[in-house]
């Protein structure tokens, strides 16, 4: 029996980045060895055990043909290499440090590219197509792209139909661990520009070519927006949910009746029911379809704010639940200010709206509600709410 080391690890060694989690393979071993030795199985549908003193995953080596992917002690470790996604993911290391390399993902990383190992592997799982994606989201920074055979693959698969396979629940782990990347966009964007994006994410695909505004948006186009968007969200530091907002907050326009463009009235209303169905297809969980729809709903009334009168602002507030769940404030604005940051020319402005509506959530929430309590119980949320509006409109 003989483990390595392999994949992501390796990779990211290579490149001096950190490395996030360790897993192995094992040649030459069968599962009743690995239990014999002490290793915890886990899973049902593939061999994967737990070693009993690191904890690390190790996966008995597989070979892959076609939609068949079988393990055991006669799979070679070459084998296994050959059936992964890409080259720079199948590098092995084995026990003294020796890199073990079948596929050139040695050359490869050291030329950036992103190059599948074997077309009928990668076809085995069109997942691989979203994972290619993310990854040159994740290493953007170094200025990694995906080789031309690579993209010419993903279009065979994309018009093939091979994206509709995929569950909901693959895709939205998938998206989720895109938006973490350091270069989210470059994931929407691959996958744009390969024809990938409009089976699984066709809410997104649509806003391309939809023309917004010259004076309001120099980049005219809707779908190059979204990404700036959601390029200003990472650069601010933004979580996972808060980029989701980013990202999503501009769906009603790929709705916009064609004989209004490019003006988008109504596309407020319109794309808060678009990130409902979308969160309901992709089974997304509350907290993301919460603060989506809020972003997508009121961005419009935050980017004016200061043209807001007291009694709307306080509207917004409360649309927001700010004042029981006052940290969802703060998500919603760091989404509006992406969001006007992410036009052309305007990336490195002030946001002072979001100042604006701070301000009016302090006066408001100071007011002493326990006093009004006093009043009559069919009159307390209306004196409440006279208070508030009064506290916001001297702010001037």
């Amino acid at each position: 029996m003989r483990r390595y080391l392999v994949g992501g690890a390796v990779r990211d060694r290579l490149l001096g980045r950190p490395v996030a989690e360790r897993d192995w393979v094992v040649v030459g071993a069968s599962p009743d060895e690995l239990l014999a030795a002490g290793y915890r199985r886990v899973g049902r549908d593939f061999p994967v055990f737990i070693h009993p003193d690191t904890g690390e995953e190790h996966t008995l080596a597989c070979r892959v043909r076609g939609d068949l992917a079988t393990a055991g002690p006669d799979v070679t470790l070459d084998d296994d290499l050959r059936g992964r996604d890409l080259t720079v993911n199948a590098l092995a290391e084995d026990v003294d440090g020796h890199v073990i390399d079948c596929t050139g993902g040695l050359p490869d990383l050291a030329a950036r590219v992103l190059r599948h190992t074997d077309a009928q592997a990668f076809a085995s799982d069109p997942l691989r197509v979203l994972r290619t994606a993310r990854l040159a989201a994740e290493l953007a920074p170094l200025g990694f792209r995906v080789a031309d055979g690579t993209g010419a693959l993903i279009r065979e698969l994309a018009r093939a139909g091979a994206l509709n396979r995929l569950t909901p629940e693959r895709i939205w782990k998938e998206l989720v661990r895109a938006l973490q990347a350091s270069a989210p966009q470059r994931f929407f964007a691959e996958l744009h520009e390969l024809g990938a994006l409009a089976p699984v994410l066709p809410e997104i695909d649509r806003l391309w070519g939809i023309p917004q505004p010259a004076h309001w948006h120099p980049e005219i186009d809707t779908g190059v927006h979204t990404l700036m968007v959601l390029e200003q969200a990472a650069r601010l530091g933004a979580d996972p949910v808060v980029r989701f907002a980013a990202l999503t907050h501009d769906l009603g326009k790929g709705m916009t009746p064609p004989d209004i463009l490019p003006s988008h009235r109504g596309h407020a209303e319109r794309g808060a029911g678009i990130v409902d169905a979308l969160c309901d297809r992709l089974r997304a969980p509350a907290r993301f379809r919460e603060l989506a729809r809020l972003v997508a709903r009121y961005h419009g009334h935050i980017h004016r704010a200061a043209e807001l009168r007291p009694g709307t602002l306080l509207d917004l507030l409360e649309a927001i639940d700010a004042f029981r769940r006052p940290e969802r404030l703060d998500r919603v604005l760091l989404a509006c200010e992406a969001d006007y940051r992410g036009r052309l020319g305007f990336e490195d402005r002030p946001y002072p709206q979001a100042g604006r509506v701070r301000e009016a959530f302090r006066a408001a929430r100071a007011v002493d509600a326990s006093a009004i309590a006093g009043s009559a119980p069919e009159r307390v949320a209306d004196a409440l709410r006279q208070a508030r509006v009064a506290a916001i409109r001297r702010l001037g």
